[in-house]
């Protein structure tokens, strides 16, 4: 007696056909990132301090004008100093994207389902990039507006046009969708949603306080090598002399996030879910 192995006996018991691949991944880590109410609390966070709080500092410094106001006075980064309290609530989003699910042990459902770690890991770092990078981008050109608006004569204020304007309000965008996958990366590496957001806040607010308490001799050269004083210099339309230009410095904020990330790849496959 022959058994038939035709691919129409697998189908007429009901056996999926062909295998997951990338799309199916995104798909599916959308459905998890729009579906969970801390996603949307925590983007509605990120509308409300990124441009809350620019309107209030620029509203404030128009208030209270004086001439002497008009020496080194930026009104491009004034208007986008939300952004600086925005990185905290998209890294903490990243975090959840991946920590969540450790969480729950909805993780291991997930590598069931998928096996292919690596796999998994990037479908979420491109769907949190996208949702991250579209919401930044949205947040700091309005805030850039809304700030150019409040600046009125006789403050400074710039346009677009302004030199280096369009730059730092299109990289502030591009500063916290990057600060967010760096945090995503880490909480693959920490796998817990605490000790990963105190990384992330360690990170930015902790390790600036160590480094200034070093010898300037040394402190200088170490500083500008962090994540926070590299977001600043690319948010401001003038670098200190002891900065990294907008650009490079972004390139080196985007090898921290992919050295983040390839990294927790790396422990993804090697540890138990």
């Amino acid at each position: 007696m022959t058994v038939s192995t035709s691919p129409t006996v697998g189908a007429a018991q009901g056996l999926p056909a062909g295998r997951y691949g990338m799309s199916g991944l995104i798909r599916s880590e959308w459905t998890k990132l729009r579906t969970v109410r801390s996603t949307m609390w925590t983007l509605g966070v990120t509308v409300v301090l990124g441009i809350g709080l620019s309107a209030i500092a620029t509203a404030e410094t128009r208030s209270h004008w004086t001439p002497g106001n008009r020496f080194g006075f930026d009104a491009t980064r004034t208007s986008l100093i939300g952004v600086f309290f925005g990185q905290f609530t998209i890294g903490i989003l990243g975090v959840l994207v991946v920590s969540a699910e450790y969480g729950t042990g909805t993780i291991r459902a997930t590598f069931s389902a998928a096996p292919r770690r690596p796999l998994v890991l990037a479908a979420k770092a491109v769907v949190f990039g996208m949702v991250a990078l579209v919401v930044s981008e949205v947040v700091a050109f309005i805030a850039y507006f809304l700030g150019q608006a409040l600046l009125t004569a006789p403050a400074i204020h710039s346009t677009l046009n302004s030199p280096g304007a369009l730059r730092a309000v299109a990289g502030s965008g591009l500063y916290l969708c990057v600060l967010g996958l760096f945090a995503l990366g880490v909480a693959v590496i920490i796998r817990h949603t605490a000790g990963a957001i105190s990384a992330f806040i360690g990170i930015l607010l902790v390790l600036p306080l160590i480094v200034s308490a070093l010898p300037s001799s040394i402190g200088n050269e170490v500083e500008r090598f962090l994540p926070a004083h590299i977001g600043q210099a690319i948010v401001s339309l003038h670098t200190g002399p002891r900065s990294f230009a907008p650009w490079p410095g972004f390139l080196l904020l985007c090898g921290y996030a992919a050295l983040a990330l390839v990294l927790g790849g790396f422990l993804l496959v090697r540890r138990d879910a």
